[in-house]
């Protein structure tokens, strides 16, 4: 498998061409569907999606029934038929076609010189400045289901899906215009019968705010039926007796824009986006009303009929990808949008810990503050908890614990911090008792040998929690967790009394890479009140780790966390991807190259603090064997009985009662061997 092409990764490239016409001349504007289709082909597109009547024009009127132009959009469509010989694009044009002495309008769909079917249009408009059923019959009114055209015999009516034998997850359905403004669209029972990409032919004049209901309807579309949807409009070249046209071309997956052409432009175009048909394919599968869908509309999925071709696609060269994709899933690089979601966030995580606390009728909580960031997060959350319950913040019991390797800055931080916020704050130094419980066990530590082993961790982040819960047992409070989705991911953690147990953890469904910026954001927009911010930002410039290992000697730095379990910036994204879309290794990698692989491609978050990293495969295959290894092998165990945790995204939560549930004793086997196949 070519690693570095798109297609060897379920992703197929699909085209809008929007061509400069002549209105009732076949011969022109076939030269320009056929320059445009080629085009398309060079791009290594899959599909090409060409406008509703584009031989024609759609502005001919009663020109429709004149047989000089049908004749000329017969010869017009060979001709394309004959540019496309050598091309493996699946094309897609318009063109009015008599049938059993009536006139259709119709998409014909072509490939490698074949004429694979014509689909004719559902739904005529017959209102405002449409008059469509003064020259067509509708696909209804059809009584063949084969023709004969250009010396070929072709599939014909609406419900046909055309499938690539060799990308299986490509199959393509056919409407035009005012097929999807309908209640019911032809391609949602397409989409039903298996179509993953819905193509609308149409011509679609502009009117003010037009361009901005398309959007909402192809996205809606694309969303309702987790497809793809490729639309296309007429363009420059149409009648103005009465109307404008502004050529508008969209590309849409599963809601989300691909892809848009610029609007009204004295020249042909073509636009290109690369659709993740594996995504469209899990999301189906995920989503089982779906299939309930499929079931309680059997009789008209069954009578969709679906014509095979071979794509043929080159697939051994390079073919990058040209999608967006966001080096943080988790973070919009968008300004806007990322304060929107911070907002969001942590509204979902107040609301979540006001109604724990309502419910139980206990008023106090404990909480552990180390200075860092985890900690300081949820003291934050618990800070607005308590306003809107109406209950003093000193009703938060904080309490720093310093062990053996608690540097003097987080220290400060920590005392700093439950000083802004207003809580109660303690500090309790838990060495002594962990120099009881490393004596009771034999540990060399305890006879002065300086052995930082496991145990020795484990035993400070135990005697942290249990302190913790006694505590809240002697004050009558709930213990708050601190820990975040990204270390719950690569268990990170300590099992049981340690920092994987609390009465109520707000972080468990927030990733690292977004607690920063929820911390951040809580400074910036001064959710304090009055409180010192500069304390925020101290701790957000603080090098994670879980200091619990004395350095070594002078110079030498503390534990950095990241040294030992890979950046959280990579981990996060293969998190997102690994827990919302279920993709092998391989394909994650591909992924995180894209993104990943340049500094200088895609977007940023645009604050000076941001450091812009870029990672080469060979350390993304690294980082990623880290994650796999951790994730599938080693830490489900400590998933399996977390905390109860509000979601607050549709790739964060591995709650056994929520979004993930796993075997604790399965293996990491397949995963390794699919992250073998990526090139060092």
């Amino acid at each position: 498998m070519r690693f570095d092409n798109l297609y060897n990764h379920d992703f197929a490239r699909v085209a809008v061409g929007v061509p400069l016409c002549r209105v009732a001349d076949p011969a022109y504007n076939g030269q320009q569907t056929a320059a445009l289709l080629i085009e398309a082909a060079a791009s290594g597109a899959a599909v090409a999606a060409f406008p509703e009547l584009g031989l024609s024009s759609y502005s001919c009127d009663d020109l429709f029934h004149q047989r000089a132009l049908l004749d000329g959009c017969e010869a017009a469509l060979a001709a394309v038929l004959r540019a496309s010989e050598a091309l493996p694009t699946l094309a897609i044009v318009g063109m009015p076609l008599r049938v059993e002495q009536r006139l259709f309008n119709c998409a014909v769909v072509l490939q490698r010189g074949r004429l694979l079917g014509v689909v004719p249009k559902t739904y005529l408009p017959n209102y405002g400045e449409f008059y469509e059923a003064r020259q067509f019959s509708a696909a209804e009114e059809a009584t063949v289901s084969e023709i004969a055209l250009l010396g070929q015999r072709v599939p014909f009516g609406s419900q046909q899906l055309f499938a690539a034998s060799d990308l299986p997850l490509l199959r393509v359905h056919v409407e035009i215009c005012e097929d999807v403004w309908t209640p019911i669209p032809p391609s949602s029972f397409a989409a039903l019968a298996g179509a993953t990409v819905l193509v609308n032919l149409s011509a679609s004049n502009v009117i003010v705010g037009k361009a901005n209901y398309r959007r909402q309807l192809v996205a809606q579309q694309s969303a309702r039926c987790l497809a793809a949807y490729v639309y296309s409009s007429a363009g420059a070249g149409e009648s103005s007796t009465d109307l404008a046209w502004d050529g508008q071309a969209l590309i849409y997956e599963n809601g989300e824009a691909l892809a848009e052409s610029a609007r009204f432009q004295r020249r042909s175009q073509l636009i290109t986006a690369d659709v993740d048909l594996e995504r469209l394919a899990r999301e189906r599968m995920r989503q089982t009303s779906f299939g309930q869908s499929v079931r309680s509309h059997a009789a008209a999925v069954k009578a969709h009929r679906t014509i095979e071709f071979d794509l043929d696609i080159e697939r051994e060269a390079p073919l990058a990808l040209q999608r967006k994709i966001e080096r943080f899933p988790y973070v919009p690089a968008d300004r806007g949008r990322r304060d929107e979601r911070c907002e969001e966030v942590y509204n979902i995580q107040v609301q979540a810990l006001v109604q724990r606390l309502a419910s139980s009728g206990i008023a106090k909580l404990v909480i552990g503050v180390s200075g860092g960031l985890d900690s300081t997060h949820a003291l934050l959350v618990a800070a607005r908890a308590m306003d809107q319950l109406g209950l003093p913040r000193s009703h938060i019991l904080a309490y720093t614990m310093p062990g053996y390797a608690t540097g003097e800055r987080t220290r400060d931080q920590a005392w700093r911090l439950m000083r802004a916020i207003g809580c109660s704050a303690s500090e309790i130094d838990i060495r002594p008792s962990c120099e009881q419980m490393l004596k009771d066990l034999g540990h060399p530590y305890a006879d002065g040998k300086p052995v930082y082993d496991i145990t020795f961790e484990n035993v400070q982040a135990g005697e942290r929690t249990n302190h913790l819960f006694r505590l809240a047992n002697h004050q009558g409070a709930l213990v708050l967790g601190t820990g975040d989705l990204s270390e719950l991911a690569l268990g990170w953690c300590t099992y049981g009394v340690g920092d994987h147990m609390s009465h109520y953890n707000v972080n468990a469904s927030v990733p690292k890479t977004l607690i920063k910026y929820l911390v951040r954001w809580v400074a910036e927009t001064g959710q304090l009140g009055g409180a010192d911010h500069q304390v925020l930002l101290d701790i957000l410039d603080t090098e994670i780790s879980p200091e619990l290992v004395p350095a070594g000697g002078e110079g030498q730095v503390l534990q950095s966390t990241e040294a030992m379990i890979g950046p959280y910036e990579l981990q996060d994204f293969h998190l997102f991807y690994t827990l919302r879309h279920g993709y092998a290794p391989s394909k994650i990698a591909f992924l995180a190259r894209h993104a990943w692989g340049s500094r200088e491609r895609g977007a940023w978050p645009d604050e000076a603090h941001v450091q812009r990293n870029e990672y080469t495969l060979a350390e993304i295959k690294r980082v990623l064997r880290i994650f796999v290894q951790r994730f599938f092998k080693g830490s489900q165990f400590k998933r399996s009985c977390v905390p109860n945790a509000p979601k607050v995204g549709s790739g964060g939560s591995l709650s056994p009662r929520g979004d993930w549930r796993a075997p604790s004793d399965s293996e990491s086997a397949i995963w390794l061997a699919d992250l073998d196949r990526i090139p060092d």
